[in-house]
């Protein structure tokens, strides 16, 4: 995106307020360290040679494979996670900035040819630089429209202001001009969290936090300048602004990220905004008429003690009865509510399902043990600041959510991005179970499905590794069942030690019943791997409970990334195979467990499995069972995101750009080849 192009008019106002004297040492030392980076990047000349080509026709278990999969190398321990100086802390909100690793752990020469290979071909970005929340998604005569915050200044967090892309299928994207700048009084420290409201008649409404030049947190509203602009190029700020400012007895750094509002049977107008009282995460409420004034109401939808500062708070209908998506103000039979909250305490996503009460304005969860901030995630992984919104084009409920880096913030500002948006994703709620959530990949990702290769009824046996023809290995979307040997299941013994993803030794940890699944991102010798498998522990009641998990401990021989393990308990019924359907694309891989039950998204790194390097294996690594897996891979195309044609009767025109553009035609085809190089791996986007 060039960020010198912004779309937003600024209304007159006076004059722009000047940063504080903190914020300008910021930006000093932020200078001094991007030029050390600069000098560090040109003395970087290395490359990567491609690894040996693995014999696709050795469909024996692998001796070497099974070595390297119980081997917890030296490389495998986790980084010590210092922290350097950022900005967000004293901004107050959540630590965005990526800052694991501190100066005593020395950064791992990364060459060119890695850093580029880590850029994704079909998940959102922008071109370059620094992007977090994914901020009022809406879908808007004819197109899907996605903001988020974004800084066009640099690969690390600060200058926040909105980001703007569209779609027509939620997987091509165009980029567009900036949406709204810091330019007010109101939102000079920050353009932050926002969510879009379509009124009854078709109008558009953002209302959005701003952080004040006294860095005070306040909501205030944006519409578009030109409503029949099926792009909303343009906008503009309410002259008014802001609109609400903290309660009395909140502080001024706890009050932010308006919901989408929902229609109240009394025809007004209803947000919810995140907060905290004490150590009790809450959510105020308030109704408007008008957008413009608002009524505080009594109370709070909810809250949970000890959770902490509640962030971009979300509240939707989810039906009982079917899989469609339900406009946020539907409500009345056969409708859950689901509320969810983004912790800043821990940095995740929570939901809980339950009913809302629009009399007494207040949400009761259906089970309090596993309320928001304490029961369920929408990812066990990275994946935070998610955002939801019907899409009223296919009747659907479509999440988005911010997946950051896990690498050193030297090695972002090295290759000039950071971060990404997850594949969107369907919400329905699991009428199953009840309790949870089904979350899907949309139905447009499987227009990127090129080639295929299925394989039948692999029987894998106790500590067995098998590799997988499936050609490159680096952009994948694969779907796999497995099923355990019935007779050892019934001979397994009975236990009551706790199992738990994050604390245990990984894929390496062997059980009777487990871990067993597929091993993506390896490379032939296995010294780097992503496992993403199943582990069953068996109660003393004889009960099987089923873990989904990923472990990061051995993706990268990088040591400074992050190695953790994610992952969760997923409901498997009587009757259900173990089913998970894994995206690879690049550095990123996100499972699906049980029809998206749980879900896990990981940010890996590795430096030898990549390219033709990569590599997909299957493992059975229980110690008292075997297992027979089918699966399903198919290579994916990438995805084509680039800048919207430079040509006014197109863009305005509301229909998608064709190849013949009539105006500046050679600005055009530059952006297409930049973006065609782009995802042929040549996506060299340095500073």
């Amino acid at each position: 995106m060039a960020d010198s192009n912004v779309s937003y008019n600024p209304l007159p106002d006076g004059e722009r307020p000047r940063p504080t004297r903190r914020r300008s040492i910021v930006l000093v030392l932020s200078g001094l360290l991007v030029v050390g980076f600069l000098v560090a990047l040109l003395s970087d000349n290395g490359s990567i040679a491609p690894a040996n080509v693995i014999d696709n026709d050795n469909n024996n278990v692998n001796d070497n494979a099974k070595n390297g999969l119980n081997d917890v190398s030296s490389s495998s321990k986790e980084p010590e996670r210092l922290r350097p100086f950022t900005s967000a802390s004293s901004a107050g909100v959540s630590e965005k900035s990526n800052r694991r690793f501190g100066s005593r752990t020395a950064s791992y020469p990364w060459t060119n040819n890695m850093l580029s290979w880590q850029r994704t071909a079909f998940h959102f970005q922008p071109q370059k630089n620094w992007m977090n929340d994914p901020n009022g998604p809406v879908f808007y005569k004819g197109w899907y429209h996605l903001f988020y915050q974004y800084n066009p200044n640099g690969a690390i967090w600060g200058d926040i202001v909105w980001g703007h892309a569209v779609s027509k299928d939620l997987i091509h994207w165009y980029h567009l001009p900036l949406a709204m700048v810091a330019d007010q009084w109101y939102d000079i420290m920050g353009v932050w969290t926002g969510s879009a409201t379509i009124l009854s008649d078709g109008k558009l409404m953002m209302l959005y936090t701003g952080s004040t030049n006294e860095s005070v947190q306040v909501q205030n509203l944006a519409y578009p300048a030109d409503p029949s602009d099926p792009l909303l190029i343009k906008w503009v700020k309410y002259p008014g602004n802001p609109v609400l400012v903290p309660p009395p007895g909140i502080g001024a750094k706890d009050f932010r990220d308006p919901t989408t509002a929902w229609l109240t049977s009394e025809g007004k107008w209803r947000i919810a905004i995140g907060s905290r009282i004490n150590r009790t995460g809450i959510t105020f409420v308030y109704d408007t008429k008008d957008f413009i004034n608002y009524e505080l109401l009594r109370g709070v939808l909810h809250g949970v003690p000890n959770t902490g500062m509640w962030e971009c708070v979300d509240f939707y209908p989810v039906s009982t009865t079917g899989e469609h998506g339900l406009d946020t103000s539907h409500n009345g039979p056969g409708v859950k509510h689901v509320v969810k909250a983004s912790m800043d305490d821990d940095r995740h996503d929570y939901y809980a399902i339950g009913t809302y009460h629009e009399k007494n304005v207040t949400w009761v969860p259906d089970n309090p043990e596993i309320d928001v901030g304490i029961g369920i995630r929408y990812d066990y992984g990275l994946f935070y600041a998610s955002k939801t919104f019907y899409d009223q084009n296919k009747k659907r409920r479509v999440l988005w959510g911010w997946i950051g880096e896990s690498d050193s913030e030297i090695a972002d500002v090295k290759k000039g991005w950071a971060s990404l948006q997850g594949i969107p994703r369907t919400v329905a709620l699991d009428t199953k179970t009840g309790s949870n959530l089904l979350q899907w990949p949309v139905e447009e990702v499987d227009s990127l499905r090129l080639t295929s290769k299925e394989f039948e009824k692999i029987e894998l046996k106790p500590g067995s590794v098998m590799p997988l023809d499936v050609g490159s290995a680096t952009q994948l979307d694969i779907v796999a069942e497995f099923e355990l040997d019935k007779a050892a299941l019934e001979k397994t013994a009975e236990s009551n030690v706790e199992f738990s993803c994050s604390s245990s030794e990984g894929s390496a940890e062997r059980g009777a019943l487990g871990p067993f699944g597929l091993l993506v991102l390896a490379d032939d010798s296995l010294s780097e791997q992503t496992p993403v498998y199943f582990y069953i522990a068996k109660g003393k009641d004889g009960s099987l409970k089923t873990y989904f998990c990923t472990d990061q401990s051995r993706s990268s021989e990088a040591n400074d990334v992050n190695k953790s393990k994610y992952g969760s308990f997923v409901p498997v019924l009587e009757g259900e195979k173990f089913s998970m359907r894994v995206l690879v694309d690049h550095s990123i891989v996100e499972g699906f467990a049980q029809g998206g039950r749980t879900t896990i998204t990981s940010r890996v790194y590795p430096t030898k499995a990549i390219y033709g390097a990569a590599r997909v294996f299957l493992f059975n690594n229980a110690t008292g069972a075997s297992v027979t897996s089918s699966l399903k891979a198919w290579q994916m195309n990438s995805a084509f995101i680039r800048p919207y044609p430079d040509d006014d009767d197109e863009r305005h025109s509301g229909t998608e750009p064709t190849h013949e553009v009539r105006g500046s035609k050679t600005k055009y085809l530059g952006n297409l080849l930049t973006s065609s190089l782009l995802f042929l791996n040549a996506r060299n986007n340095f500073l």
